[in-house]
Parts: C-alpha cells; sequence; structure tokens
C-alpha cells in the first residue's frame, strides 16, 4: 500500500516558506544535509586545511563540467578487460569473483590518479567532495511508501520516466549514507549516469532522510533491513518486467550488503555494489573516536539530533530503557544510538548493536554478484575493518581497492574535481555486464522454450 506523498519544492531548507505540490522538483545545493553541514563544520576548525583552503575555494568557482548524455549500449564486450590488459598496480582488485567480472571494466587498466592538492589529504578530500562537488539539476517524483508498521520511506523517482521508459528497463535503486536522501550529490551524478544510459532510478530515502516523514516512533537502523524488504518488493511488483539492481553508500551499503547475505538465493536483486562500507561498525566506532574524525562524529550526530527534533512529539512519553533526553542533546553518533536507536531495536548495549548489525558477516552468504569498492584511506570506513577472506572466498563478490579517495570523495578521473566520483563509470561497467548478461540468459531461456513447445507441437500432431 503506498501514497503519494505531497513534498515542499522549496529546497527543504527548515527555515524556508513551503508551497506544496505533487511533483517534487530539483532539490539541490540549498537543502541542510548532512554532509554540507559536515563540510561546513571540518573546514571552520581544521588545521590541515587551513593551508590548502584558499585553492579549494579557487577550484570550487571554476565552472562545473558539462555532462555527457550517455547512449545505452545494446551489447557489451565479454572480452578480456581493454583487449587483455591486467587491473594497474595502483589499484587492489581482488575477491572470488574477480576472473569472472574483470571483463566487464574499461578502464581499470588505467592507473588511479587523484587530483592534486584535493587528495593530499584524505579529510580535505572527503571535505572537498561534500561541499564543493557539483550537484546534477534533476527533476523528482516523490512516493511516501506506507511500510506494515504505519513507518513511511520516501521514494524518489525521475520525472517522466514511466513516459520515456520501457516496462523492462533495468531498475537502480540507490541506498544513500547515514542522514543522506536523494539531494546528495553522489547520489545525484550516479542517478543521472545511470539515467543517461537507459536506467530507471529510485532513491531509498530512509525514515526521517531526505525529508522522508516520521510517523511512528521508531527511525531506521542499520540492523533493520524491514524497509529494504518492502522496498524491493514494492518495486518489483511494479516493474515484474525489469532487472532489479541496488547501489548503497556508507552505511546505506552496510544495510544493503546485509540484505543479499539474508536474502541469499533468495534476493530479488540481479546485482549490487557496495560504496564506501564501514563493514564492522564495531571498528568503525573505534577510529571514529580518533583524531581529526570527532568533527565528523559531531557534525553527524547533530545532523541526527536535526532529524529528531522534527519529530520529537512522536517520543514523549516513551517508557522502558529510552533516554531521550540523551538522544535529543547527543554529541556524538554514539550517544544517540545508546540513547534511541539501540533500544528501539532491542539491544543490550550499544556495542551489541555495533556487532550484531555489521555487514562483514554477511558476505560469505552473499549469493547475488555483488561489486565493493573502499578507499585504503577511508577515515569513516576504515580498510581494517574490510572482510577480505571472506571476499575473497565468495564467488559472487568482486573488490577494488584505490589507494585514495577518502569518504564518499574519489576525487579522481576525467571529470574531477567537481564532477562524479572516479567510481561512477565503473559501478555502470559492472551493472550493464550483469544486465546484459541477465538478458542474454532470458533471450536464452525463452529460444529454449520456444524450441520446446515446438517439438511438443510437432509430436502432438503426430499422435493426432
Amino acid at each position: 500500500m503506498y501514497s503519494i506523498c505531497y513534498s515542499c519544492t522549496s529546497q527543504h531548507h527548515p527555515s524556508s516558506s513551503t508551497s506544496y505540490k505533487p511533483i517534487l522538483k530539483s532539490r539541490v545545493s540549498g537543502g541542510d544535509s548532512s554532509h554540507q553541514t559536515m563540510a561546513r563544520a571540518t573546514i571552520g576548525s581544521a588545521t590541515p586545511i587551513s593551508s590548502s583552503f584558499r585553492h579549494l575555494k579557487n577550484l570550487s568557482n571554476s565552472s562545473p563540467p558539462r555532462h555527457v548524455t550517455f547512449r545505452r549500449s545494446k551489447t557489451i564486450c565479454a572480452t578480456a578487460m581493454s583487449d587483455g590488459k591486467v587491473p594497474h598496480p595502483s589499484l587492489e582488485v581482488t575477491g572470488g569473483a574477480r576472473d569472472k567480472f574483470l571483463s566487464a571494466f574499461k578502464s581499470l587498466h588505467n592507473p588511479y590518479n587523484p587530483y592534486p592538492i584535493v587528495a593530499g589529504n584524505r579529510h580535505i578530500e572527503t571535505i572537498f567532495a561534500a561541499f564543493f562537488r557539483s550537484v546534477p539539476d534533476v527533476r523528482l517524483r516523490r512516493e511516501c511508501l506506507r511500510t506494515k508498521d504505519d513507518g513511511s520511506v520516501a521514494l524518489d523517482w525521475v520525472s517522466g520516466d514511466d513516459r520515456s521508459l520501457p516496462p523492462d528497463s533495468p531498475l537502480l535503486i540507490l541506498l544513500p549514507g547515514l542522514t543522506g536522501g536523494s539531494d546528495d550529490s553522489y547520489v545525484r551524478h550516479m542517478l543521472l549516469r545511470a539515467r543517461n544510459r537507459g536506467w530507471r532510478i529510485v532513491v531509498f530515502n530512509s525514515r526521517g532522510c531526505g525529508d522522508s516523514p516520521v510517523t511512528t516512533p521508531q527511525f531506521y537502523s542499520a540492523s533493520f533491513l524491514g524497509d529494504m524488504y518492502e522496498v524491493v518488493a514494492h518495486v518489483s511488483n511494479r516493474y515484474p518486467a525489469a532487472n532489479l539492481y541496488a547501489i548503497g553508500w556508507s552505511l546505506g551499503a552496510n544495510i544493503l550488503v546485509r540484505y543479499l547475505g539474508q536474502e541469499s538465493h533468495s534476493c530479488l536483486l540481479s546485482g549490487a555494489v557496495s560504496l564506501c562500507n564501514p563493514f564492522n561498525l564495531v571498528i568503525a566506532d573505534e577510529d571514529f573516536h580518533k583524531g581529526f574524525n570527532n568533527v565528523y562524529d559531531k557534525a553527524l550526530a547533530n545532523s541526527l539530533r536535526k532529524i529528531f527534533k522534527k519529530h520529537a512529539l512522536l517520543f514523549e512519553d516513551m517508557e522502558g530503557e529510552f533516554n531521550i533526553s540523551l538522544a535529543a542533546n547527543a554529541k556524538t553518533v554514539r550517544e544517540f544510538d545508546d540513547g534511541l536507536t539501540r533500544v528501539s531495536f532491542g539491544f543490550k548495549s550499544v556495542d551489541d548493536y555495533y556487532s550484531n548489525s555489521s555487514s562483514s558477516d554477511s558476505i560469505t552468504n552473499v549469493c547475488t554478484p555483488l561489486l565493493c569498492i573502499q578507499a585504503a584511506n577511508d577515515p569513516i570506513a576504515p580498510a581494517r575493518g574490510i572482510p577480505r577472506k571472506d571476499i575473497e572466498e565468495n564467488s559472487n563478490c568482486m573488490m577494488i581497492v584505490t589507494p585514495k579517495g577518502g569518504h564518499l570523495g574519489w576525487v579522481a578521473g576525467p571529470e574531477a574535481p567537481r564532477g562524479c566520483p572516479w567510481t561512477d563509470p565503473h559501478v555502470m561497467d559492472f551493472l550493464e555486464y550483469i544486465e546484459h548478461d541477465k538478458s542474454a540468459s532470458a533471450a536464452c531461456a525463452s529460444n529454449q522454450e520456444t524450441m520446446n513447445n515446438g517439438i511438443t507441437e510437432r509430436f502432438q500432431h503426430l499422435e493426432v
């Protein structure tokens, strides 16, 4: 069951006046996204950034790159990657499915060349990408999906796709990171690239994120897969002829991989991509309280508090172990999780919540083609938390680790510094390879069925 949500078109700033329309126009940089908040907080207090801020400002004033419209290719080369070339030594490419999927990628033989100055420091790159990366202008239409527990999530579709795309167009679900939504630049760039290749896109805004409504005293969490199940089932029922895929970033990647592992052979997705996945939340939490990472911790806690305060009345008179005061005034993500999240989802402690919500434990059960891309210097998703052995032993998983990239940064490639992340073209190479393989298999099965039917008819004719 679902209903159309009449969303605000005034760039979704809490203090702006609103006018409600059934069509959600492009919500670009005016929103108070967590990443922009993080960037402003970080730049204001970062010692390593102060010496390079002038260079960042000059880069930010340059005109954004033009977006090239790609035509969806009907055939994808299934030969060895780039005429037999192997991945460049600057990249770590591994996984049980490495040899199976390597031919999908067109440019992994090229070196990973981070953009000068910006990528000299992982924090500068993380902040630059969040604060200065261009935000493509895309017109979106919002659908509010009512869940079985009377909660709500917001699905943002590209406006006009129902009229312009055939019903069997591959469908891509995008899962942003913690407190993220369809306004975030990395989401918009991926959305635009996939849409220009003929894919149907929907952004899954979790409860309270991207101005998604909150209708029950429960947000989302790294452990909760209920909404993911309902979203996948909903879009599958809506477009039964389409193959489904998903991309997750950061916490969204953690939720996605846990979903893949839990569904295993029953998964409705044909392929998936995990980007900047923290994997082991216990390790990620340990690093979150070290040095400069405290800036990200405070900024994300601030974003969580803002979401909470918008819906504080829902949490009045909550009984049990809830500590509403701690959540409402949380200075760290851990405090927010201790006061609200871990209690909402039945965990005894924050450590219990993190330990049982880590997607590192799910990799062994993943049966869907999965590409994981990580940055070796990611400050929020530490490389030491990557379940390398499980990825290497799973014949459905492939992983690419770049030497730099920060968190959701990857300021490299032909569109750097303000264009799409380095990852985007490689993600599409992988997804289109899987889609081509699925389409070819379906055509083969259809031909086999036609042939079998013809043989049956001939035998029936002979019997007559």
